[in-house]
């Protein structure tokens, strides 16, 4: 399966990767497109969601590491108000199998 890479530049100037074992995560969120906190809450826990459930529909099981990464994003959108503002830039859209 293509998995993606999203780089996100948040309010406090640092950057974090944003993983989806999917493209499915173009649907919700687009390189180039600032979003606030809240926006970004809801639309990048869906993309994951819907990314480990592609994956189950594919392989029989859902993608652990879509997890992992819903938390880490629920930590980092806690620093800051929901009003805030953060950037969607890609930092790779890679086609190859996964294993989780």
């Amino acid at each position: 399966m293509p998995e993606v890479l999203l780089e996100l530049h948040w309010p406090d100037g640092e950057a974090s990767r944003f993983y989806s074992p999917s493209t499915i995560v173009y649907e919700f969120l687009k390189p180039g497109e600032t979003l606030t906190i809240a926006e970004l809450e809801q639309r990048g826990l869906a993309a994951l969601r819907e990314a480990s459930e592609r994956v189950r529909a594919r392989y029989g099981f859902a993608c652990t590491r879509t997890d992992e990464e819903a938390s880490k994003l629920q930590q980092r959108l806690a620093r800051y108000g929901r009003s805030d503002r953060v950037e969607v830039r890609e930092i790779s859209h890679d086609v190859r199998e996964i294993s989780d």
